[in-house]
């Protein structure tokens, strides 16, 4: 007895050991990674928050005490922004981003509807094309679009900005649609069709709501692109009142060179609506792309 005795307390000390010792790896690990998340957050977060406050600033105070509070918080520095431009970009950038939201959205989730369910033999070939899409840079196509979009009359119009973020984002868009519609269970459109829907009520009724994580995710994404897109923007839109945000603040950078608080006022104004956005549909859209990812 005395002799399992020692044996088993033989056993229990080196096993409490390891316990110990792996507790204590996974706390340092637990740190470790906190800090670096940490350190990327003040990152990312800091010239935000340099930005914001230098926008209630003067002249004075950004070049005499650049990393200072301001001495009264100037709210008409944003007032001026907006007088000077900033609302009609505002309006003009919302209109484009959401159009184009929409319709490519929409556009490719049929699409990828149509590759994920679709069994004939030709459809793969299809996929094949749409994935040329993504070889294209949209730079190399200037030119050629230049002179389509006038013989479309949709050149210095936001209906043709629409429709040139529509079409380079489709590809994409629908690779990442299909990702998640591809594992989504066949038994429901069995289901539906035994129940006398028809392909398009399958879509809209069934496949959509099970989509909307990854539909959230798509339509974030557009929303980033759309919103600071330059070169199209720039190319295609001549007028000054059509401009969006990204060619307008460049066009009043040039016109204001001395009045940088009225142009930090102008960038934090420009920045803020993604931000918001982001971080209420954030959940919907690491969700939406995870599931993708996985399937």
């Amino acid at each position: 007895m005395v002799t399992a005795s020692v044996q088993d307390q033989r056993r229990t000390v080196p096993s409490r050991l390891r316990r110990s010792s792996t507790t204590v790896v996974d706390v340092v690990a637990h740190l470790l990674v906190s800090v670096l998340l940490l350190a990327l957050a003040l990152a990312v977060l800091y010239p935000l928050a340099w930005m914001l406050i230098s926008g209630f600033k003067t002249n004075f105070e950004i070049f005499s005490d650049p990393w200072g509070l301001p001495a009264t918080w100037r709210v008409e520095n944003f007032v001026a922004a907006a007088n000077k431009g900033v609302t009609t970009y505002f309006v003009n950038s919302l209109l484009v981003t959401a159009g184009s939201i929409v319709s490519t959205t929409m556009i490719s989730a049929w699409a990828a509807y149509g590759l994920a369910r679709t069994k004939a033999p030709l459809v793969k070939y299809g996929g094949w094309f749409i994935l040329g899409g993504l070889m294209v840079s949209p730079t190399v196509a200037l030119v050629p679009l230049f002179g389509l979009l006038q013989q479309l009359r949709l050149f210095d119009s936001l209906v043709g900005l629409v429709v040139l973020y529509t079409a380079y984002r489709i590809p994409f868009t629908t690779f990442l649609i299909r990702a998640y519609m591809v594992d989504l269970p066949t038994t429901l459109d069995e289901a539906a069709t035994i129940d006398g829907a028809g392909r398009f009520q399958i879509f809209w009724r069934v496949i959509l709501p099970l989509s909307k994580p990854i539909l959230v995710s798509a339509a974030l994404l557009q929303a980033l692109f759309s919103w600071n897109e330059f070169a199209f923007a720039l190319v295609f839109l001549s007028r000054r009142e059509l401009k969006t945000l990204p060619v307008g603040l460049m066009d009043m950078q040039s016109r204001l060179l001395t009045d940088w608080p009225v142009q930090f006022a102008s960038l934090a104004l420009a920045a803020l609506p993604m931000i918001l956005v982001f971080l209420i549909g954030q959940r919907a859209f690491l969700r939406g792309l995870t599931d993708g990812m996985g399937k």
